[in-house]
């Protein structure tokens, strides 16, 4: 439909921000709001707070100082005056002139040159002056006025989504068609649809301020709710559709539980009994498994997955293992072949790689095709179009976080086969918000508990300035006959230092003073801008962003504090083969001490390597510290995990330091990471099939999304108890558009 004040170049600019339609924008919500009703008076404000102030520019100017350009906007009101300072700022100048309102925003600060307050980078807008039409009026003074994020530059900015939204539901009034059954809507006490969007764009009077900021007033209740929904309903279809498919029911005879109980090393957990009582109960279905397991470091989730496949097996069927990295590939490829070593039937195992040479590839994919291995271990090279499996059973992902979830389905799609059981297998403990919307198609079997016998990791902070006790400690446990993890953030040090994947470069930020992190934050956002302005360069000497390096370091640590023991590299930007020759030489313990980035960070198993350092901690996420601690303490010696910080440590840095010395409990330390970080850098990187909600928090509003579940599962259940046909239709007509073009994802159906 046609939007006043969107023309072809608007809508060009909107289309770039994932605007397309007049639905999408009207679900651009404000971030959060003003109380411009009652505008705050100069006199009342205190340092510390946040708060919103309407005052008159009395004067600006552009102030050169050595370090940067700052700009200075005094305003006032009445004989009180505040000054609002902008770092790098060049852009301001001009936009103010004495007389004119604006509105400011952010955080207060004692002014050291008067006993007047001060606003450091605030958010700012200039209001409409007497002469402005009576709609801009109506919409920015005198009530509580929505700020929304800017969709391109100052065209696009709050005050023209304002008018622009404004004037689409004026055009939509009693147009907005409902998407929800007004049953459900009554029994959960829920606005309809265009009241719930009118009230969140433009609330009423007398809407409580604390409720707006926090995003729960009825009306974001409503459309939070309403985007869960039909994220957990298409779900819960996928689900109910993949049962209506044709899978393999697999056998479990006496011969097979004799098999099972060959290949068995030890006398398995009761967790580990459970989740393999779950996955071969859902192979008996002769629907296809579709099922997440999930476990802490070292709770043995590998050996249930090779009893998984061994099931396959014995039913003759082939398994497939997928793994996201050479190094993990061939360490599963390894122990396969040593666990099934004690199987009386003896089945074939082969590793295929992408550094394979051709005519290796080609002899592989052979065995595969004929149905001669029986057992497939590989990495990406598995979902190339050239592999065909001849009977294909069971395909076990492992670390699926790396692969992202249309990959997962193009592995099960291969040409002229059944459909295969599909076990997904993580070491990274997922707090269930995410596992309900990430993972909400799979059923979840859980890992809780680690074999007896296993030593605790004991784990210190230690200060930058103690660095050479901690290099006397590893050279000590080297003297005793054991190996050592030292890991690094970033490859080199420079202008172009790359984290490997989980790098924490917004929480090292919050360490400095408000103003440099600020600064650094808008100057990453802006065009062209440079990721470290040179501003505030000199508070990192090491390197232009301060960090050490793995590059730099190794040759440091061999010349200066661990000279004479044999020392490792190894990083990302090897090529497979040089990673594969060095982690094998670590395993031979033929290398004492591994300087690494996080490439080692999922996976390797070295029961002889006992210390784990990991240096600039402060800067590395709480899912991740825990996965590189998890290196260690896989032998029967004591291990440690030493976290070495910098000279600044911010609040949320400290609060993960402390966790990881206070606890070794993963999904602990899951969900603090989750409220930590928010959903979208859970993984460290983007998640590939992680839904980009425009309204849901996932951390915010867990129980929103348990109660978006079961209205879900309870609307998928019942044929017209609920709703009529009419209302069904609408709702499919809207999982229709929110699965397939907003999320992503597969086809609603």
């Amino acid at each position: 439909m046609y939007v006043r004040g969107v023309g072809p170049r608007v809508a060009e600019l909107l289309a770039a921000k994932g605007i397309q339609t007049a639905g999408d924008l009207l679900y651009h919500l404000p971030f959060r709001y003003e109380d411009r009703q009652n505008p705050r008076s100069i006199d009342e404000l205190q340092p510390g707070e946040t708060a919103s102030v309407i005052a008159e520019v009395r004067g600006s100017a552009l102030l050169r100082t050595r370090r940067m350009p700052l700009f200075e906007l005094t305003i006032g009101q009445g004989r009180r005056a505040l000054k609002c300072i902008w770092f790098n700022a060049r852009y301001l100048e001009g936009k103010f002139h004495p007389g004119q309102t604006v509105a400011v925003y952010g955080r207060l600060e004692p002014s050291r040159s008067s006993s007047n307050l001060k606003m450091i980078q605030p958010q700012y807008e200039a209001l409409p002056d007497e002469s402005a039409d009576a709609e801009t009026r109506l919409l920015e003074v005198g009530r509580i006025t929505p700020v929304y994020e800017s969709l391109g530059g100052s065209r696009l900015a709050s005050r023209w989504q304002r008018k622009t939204i404004f004037n689409l539901l004026e055009s939509l009034r009693g147009c907005v068609s409902e998407c929800l059954p007004q049953a459900m809507l009554n029994r959960l006490d829920l606005p309809g649809r265009e009241a719930a969007l009118r009230e969140v764009h433009f609330p009423p009077e007398g809407t409580p301020f604390a409720q707006l900021q926090g995003f729960a007033t009825p009306a974001h209740r409503r459309l939070i709710f309403e985007e869960l929904f039909f994220l957990e309903l298409g779900l819960e279809l996928k689900r109910r559709r993949m049962r209506e498919r044709a899978g393999i029911a697999f056998a479990t005879t006496d011969r097979v539980r004799e098999a099972l109980r060959e290949v068995l090393p030890f006398h398995p957990t009761a967790a580990q009994k459970r989740t393999l009582g779950e996955i071969v109960a859902d192979m008996r279905q002769p629907s296809p498994m579709r099922r997440l397991l999930q476990g802490d470091v070292g709770s043995g989730k590998t050996i249930v997955a090779f009893q998984a496949m061994l099931v396959a097996m014995e039913n003759g069927y082939q398994a497939a293992l997928m793994a996201p990295t050479e190094i993990l590939a061939t360490q599963h490829f390894l122990a396969a072949r040593k666990l099934l070593e004690r199987s009386s039937r003896k089945p074939r195992v082969v590793l295929l790689t992408g550094s394979l040479d051709d005519d290796r590839k080609r002899s592989i994919r052979g065995l595969i095709n004929r149905g001669e291995a029986q057992l497939v271990i590989g990495t990406h090279a598995l979902i190339e179009e050239k592999v065909e499996f001849d009977r294909l059973g069971l395909v076990v992902v492992d670390e699926q976080h790396r692969f992202g979830v249309l990959q997962r389905f193009k592995l099960m799609k291969k040409p002229n086969q059944p459909e295969p059981d599909v076990l997904v297998m993580t070491a990274t403990p997922i707090p269930r918000t995410l596992a309900l919307s990430l993972y909400g198609d799979l059923d979840l079997s859980v890992l809780d508990e680690l074999p007896p016998g296993r030593i605790p990791i004991v784990t210190r902070r230690v200060a930058g300035e103690r660095t050479q006790e901690v290099w006397n400690f590893v050279r000590k446990q080297v003297a005793l006959g054991r190996q050592a993890y030292i890991v690094y953030p970033v490859i080199e040090g420079s202008k172009e230092d790359q984290p490997e994947r989980d790098f924490y470069l917004d929480e090292a930020e919050d360490g400095l003073a408000p103003h440099v992190s600020v600064a650094r934050k808008i100057a990453r956002r802006s065009k062209g801008a440079e990721l470290f302005p040179e501003a505030v360069q000199e508070s990192y000497p090491a390197s232009k962003s301060g960090l050490k390096s793995a590059t730099e370091m190794y040759e440091k640590l061999r010349a200066g504090p661990l000279a004479g023991l044999r020392i490792g590299l190894l990083h990302g930007r090897l090529d497979a083969d040089d990673k594969d020759v060095i982690m094998r030489r670590f395993q031979r313990g033929e290398i004492d001490v591994l300087v690494a980035t996080t490439v080692i960070e999922v996976g390797v198993d070295v029961p002889n390597a006992n210390v784990m350092v990991i240096e600039h901690a402060e800067r590395f996420g709480l899912a991740q510290l825990h996965q590189l601690r998890g290196r260690v303490g896989r032998g029967a010696a004591k291990s440690y995990c030493l976290l070495l910080t910098g000279d600044r440590v911010s609040p949320l840095g400290e609060e993960r330091l402390n966790a990881m010395v206070r606890t070794r409990d993963g999904f602990e330390l899951a969900e603090l990471d989750l409220a930590q970080r928010g959903p979208g850098e859970f993984f460290g990187t983007r998640q590939a099939g992680l839904p980009e909600f425009r309204v849901a928090n996932l951390v915010r509003d867990r129980k929103s999304l348990e109660l978006a579940k079961q209205e879900a599962a309870r609307f998928a259940a019942t044929s017209g108890a609920e709703a009529t046909e009419g209302e069904r239709a609408q709702v499919r007509a809207q999982l229709k558009d929110a699965w397939q073009r907003r999320y992503g994802l597969v086809e609603a159906g």
